[in-house]
């Protein structure tokens, strides 16, 4: 029976029976006859009709006793059989006659037997690739890719290839609102899997069940949650230095900022040490990783510490018994591809490429072969993920123009602080105490000023001097450094930077002499700092988990950071009043973010709320009578009279930006200045918004990749 199906579908093709489930096929199977080969074929002899006819018959003993007769008949022009369905269109069903009924019901056991195998065959035997298409993928307005300038790794597909999961924002554009969403290639609509806010890098279970993923990003905790929806687990809540990878047995793998690779079931439980990674050939860190399909291997992508461009990050083969580093090449990420043997990687510019690559011995075999396809790349991170013969990529996205502008409290358009000062992603800025310098994170594009252009996508601080003056570069050490903040005589420039996996607080001279050195190390990662008027205290923000919160130093009495808020929910974005009594915060303890003042530095003494619908970025004027702060979209310019303290606090809205343009925000880091008139306020001004790239799927993706490596076999 099984021989004659695949007889008759490869003289007509398709299977005997056809359905959109087993259901469906086996009760064809049980009370249908398949359709006559000729029908389908008339091309096909008469007698090879009637013996494919007589191999489906629903008894065993109404079908041939031997191979060897079913080959007789097969050669034999003169077979036929009596039951004219054989050759001819009229076709029946197993019930047509009474006489047989009693032979029919002792063999229905049989029956379905042979019936469920053929049926299963039948949907998922596999099939000739198509033809390669490619074509954009629309998302609902409502699930849009996140992005705001620098977020890849964001897609990963199911096993089979037919559906999307990937990292989303509802919000603002901001990574604590993205979450996981789940988009069935088939289907118009995406669908939120709860549970997943601030989530990035999923990656799905070999089995399809499961999505592992990383929430948060220096300081990462690993979750696992169902495909079909239900509630996430965290399965290690730190020292997460990758994003997850799924391994045999539905474990789920990482690495740890030492360069362990660990392991951990994707039902929760221990966490298991793998194998410590040898140390990075180019004398780097590890962070990323996957698991090759044999479980006997990994593939890990290196970063030289002491530079984070795109032109510095590696590939390496890596034995999970010992740990020995093996063959590497030059790439960020990569996918093995089973049904050509394959890899698929990207190089640092996004520039996909494909090699033979041989399990046994973990090496690339053969001349690596470009695919004409450019992803999305940025700082190590790619979007792309490959499985059941479909590739799906996110082309690179566009950072939006911004330039630094003053803005009035009066109102009236922005004015440019520098006119040759543009085509520049501007993050993270403070002005100095005496007004006249600017300390400024720069990356994620060119930086021109004047005739200097830098096309280095990494961060670094630089001081700008006010209005019209030069620019020079602050900082030249570490993977990114952000957040500057100036000591209170302004001679030093202290800023966070990420630096053998985690960021620490360093500093600088404001005039470049000098080499930076380290100021406080938090454990946790410090993501903003800032000076006392008078010196005598160091406040920073650390970031989760568990949650943010704010440290301080008392110096020359204290030599380490010890907690000042540290409550269960955020606290971010300290400012102490010029004269050291009052502290404005961020919290998001009503659920919203909004500005809090407590005394200092007994902050168990009072607490008040300023902002009334949200607010942000707080900033004192010189005087200390006022508190300046902003909208939650950034863009309104609010002032709160604190002259007769907080608890008469009386506060209005002085500006806001004008539709066409917007003020720049971003949670984590302070992006707003006031003057010391009081009168004049620092923003960056989109020009234009941050713009993701389209989602591309390649359909039939190993039909272009199997021909990309057989060229490369054919070239000398």
């Amino acid at each position: 029976y099984s021989l004659g199906s695949v007889l008759y579908e490869m003289l007509t093709g398709n299977p005997p029976h056809t359905g959109a489930s087993a259901q469906q096929i086996i009760m064809k199977i049980v009370t249908e006859d398949a359709a006559p080969v000729t029908k389908l074929r008339k091309s096909v002899p008469t007698n090879v009709a009637a013996a494919v006819a007589k191999s489906l018959e629903k008894l065993p003993a109404d079908r041939f006793e031997s191979a060897k007769a079913f080959a007789e008949a097969l050669s034999n022009a003169g077979f036929t059989v009596s039951d004219a369905r054989a050759t001819s269109g009229a076709g029946g069903t197993l019930w047509r006659g009474a006489a047989r009924n009693g032979r029919l019901t002792s063999g229905l056991a049989m029956v379905a037997v042979v019936a469920t195998a053929v049926a299963v065959w039948a949907l998922l035997r596999p099939t000739p690739p198509g033809p390669v298409g490619r074509y954009a993928v629309v998302l609902d307005s409502t699930a849009q890719l996140a992005y705001n300038g620098a977020q890849p790794g964001r897609l990963a597909l199911t096993p089979d290839g037919l559906t999307l999961v990937y990292v989303g924002n509802r919000g603002d554009g901001y990574s604590s609102d993205n979450q996981l969403f789940v988009r069935p290639l088939r289907s118009l609509d995406a669908r939120a899997l709860s549970g997943t806010l601030g989530a990035s890098r999923p990656a799905v279970s070999w089995d399809g069940s499961q999505v592992a993923f990383n929430v948060g990003f220096t300081s990462m905790s690993l979750a696992v949650i169902p495909l079909a929806g239900g509630p996430a687990l965290t399965l290690a809540d730190s020292g997460v230095a990758s994003g997850p990878a799924w391994g045999p047995g539905g474990f789920v793998y990482y690495l740890s900022r030492t360069g362990m690779i660990r392991r951990v079931s994707g039902t929760g439980g221990p966490i298991e040490d793998v194998v410590q990674v040898a140390a990075a050939p180019g004398g780097g860190t590890y962070h990323w990783l996957t698991i090759l399909p044999d479980g006997r291997g990994a593939l890990v992508r290196e970063q030289e510490v002491a530079r984070s461009d795109d032109a510095h990050y590696s590939l390496h083969a890596v034995d999970l018994a010992t740990g020995k580093v093996g063959a590497t090449w030059p790439g960020v990420a990569a996918r093995y591809v089973a049904e050509a043997k394959a890899l698929v990687y990207a190089l640092p510019d996004g520039a996909l490429m494909s090699v033979l690559f041989d399990l046994s011995t973990r090496e690339p075999r053969g001349r690596p072969q470009a695919l004409a396809i450019v992803v999305a790349t940025r700082l190590g991170e790619a979007d792309l993920d490959v499985a059941g013969g479909m590739l799906v990529y996110a082309l690179q996205g566009t950072a939006g123009k911004e330039y630094m502008g003053w803005v009035n409290r009066t109102g009236g358009a922005p004015q440019a602080v520098d006119s040759a000062w543009g085509d520049t992603e501007f993050e993270s800025f403070a002005l100095s105490p005496d007004g006249a310098r600017l300390a400024i994170t720069v990356g994620g594009g060119g930086n021109k000023a004047a005739d200097q252009v830098r096309e280095d996508p990494r961060e670094d601080i630089w001081i700008k001097q006010l209005d019209r003056g030069p620019i020079s570069r602050l900082t030249f050490g570490g993977e990114a450094n952000s957040d500057p903040s100036w000591t209170a005589d302004g001679q030093y420039v202290s800023f966070s930077s990420l630096r053998g996996g985690k960021r620490k607080l360093w500093r600088r001279r404001a005039d470049g002499v000098g080499e930076e050195d380290l100021v406080a190390d938090a454990g946790r990662d410090i993501v903003e700092s800032r000076w006392s008027r008078d010196g005598a205290w160091l406040l920073v923000s650390v970031s989760g988990p568990p949650s943010n919160d704010i440290l301080a130093m008392h110096l020359g009495v204290d030599s380490t950071l010890k907690p000042l808020l540290a409550e269960s929910h955020q606290e971010l974005k300290p400012a102490l009043s010029p004269d050291g009594t009052w502290l404005a915060y961020v919290s998001n303890e009503s659920g919203t973010a909004q500005v809090f003042v407590r005394p200092f530095p007994d902050v168990q003494a009072g607490k008040w709320q300023i902002s009334l619908d949200g607010g942000t970025d707080p900033l004192w004027s010189a005087d200390g009578r006022e508190l300046f702060f902003r909208t939650l979209d950034g863009d309104g310019l609010l002032v709160a009279d604190m002259a007769r303290g907080p608890a008469l606090a009386d506060r209005r809205m002085l500006t806001r930006a004008s539709p066409t343009t917007g003020f720049e925000l971003n949670r984590a880091d302070r992006m707003f200045e006031v003057a010391r008139d009081g009168r004049h306020f620092l923003v960056s001004i989109d020009g234009s918004e941050d713009l993701s790239g389209d989602l591309i799927v390649v359909q039939n993706f190993i039909v272009e990749l199997r021909a990309a490596l057989a060229a490369g076999k054919a070239k000398p």
